[in-house]
């Protein structure tokens, strides 16, 4: 079915193993292999894709106990398809032989067996067909926010309510 690829779950690569494909994807993150072992560590599952042994794509769910977010889900650019147009983050542009929906469905299950009562996603630009195509549907009246790691927290404002006005 897949061209010789295997898929494993649970089996977290090594830290430098796993830079390794960021790098290869041009995906910006930590080079840090203490942070990369510590997300790894609090990720609930975590899917391998395989071609020959080398890592060609992973995904990765994580969850508070209630509700699960597939957080990741990456595959080479060499892996999604003749229509693949960018190759910026290893995003699954085109996933022309399934690895990466394989790879989403196994975090999926998991999430699923652990009792989550829903399950999130992020996704950008033609990420979101992709996430369609799981089944995910967009949710009316989210925005996504950040906070980026150096900026302060603000402190909501008292708001004092004169009496007799």
């Amino acid at each position: 079915m897949f061209d010789n690829i295997e898929f494993e779950t649970m089996a977290k690569p090594d830290p430098g193993e796993l830079s390794a494909f960021y790098q290869r994807q041009q995906h910006e993150t930590t080079q840090s292999p203490g942070k990369l072992q510590r997300m790894m560590d609090s990720t609930l599952c975590f899917v391998t894709a395989r071609r020959n042994g080398e890592l060609i794509g992973i995904a990765r769910g994580v969850t508070d106990g209630l509700w699960g977010r597939l957080a990741e889900c990456k595959l080479d650019p060499l892996y999604q398809g003749p229509a693949c147009v960018t190759r910026t983050d290893g995003r699954i542009e085109h996933d022309s032989q399934g690895i990466a929906a394989e790879m989403a469905r196994l975090v999926i299950e998991a999430l699923r067996e652990c009792g989550v009562e829903r399950i999130d996603a992020l996704a950008y630009g033609t990420e979101v067909d992709f996430c369609e195509e799981l089944g995910f549907r967009k949710m009316r009246g989210v925005v996504p926010m950040e906070l980026p790691i150096e900026a302060p927290v603000l402190a909501q404002q008292a708001v004092s309510v004169s009496e007799g006005t």
